[in-house]
């Protein structure tokens, strides 16, 4: 059975979690495991933003078309139509 005791002291954990810090502004801070935990879940959160901002890209266009229409229909502006 392998020796984990020696990787730990390899990586020398401990002194990772207590050099670990994270602070946004002067009203949040945390060391230790919560400030990895708070790292962590802010790059997921960063990866989630980027993703629905790049499914979002595709249908603004429409998004900004409808909404310049409906803006139109609210102020009485009559829309010309198409021919027949």
């Amino acid at each position: 059975m392998p020796d984990f005791t020696s990787l730990g002291a390899a990586l020398d954990l401990r002194g990772i979690v207590r050099a670990s810090r994270f602070s946004v502004g002067t009203g949040l801070r945390a060391r230790g495991v919560p400030a990895i935990s708070m790292g962590v879940a802010t790059i997921v959160l960063a990866a989630s933003a980027g993703r629905a901002l790049e499914r979002l890209a595709t249908v603004l266009p429409d998004t900004a078309r409808e909404a310049r229409e409906s803006w139109l229909v609210l102020r009485g502006v009559r829309l010309p139509e198409l021919p027949p």
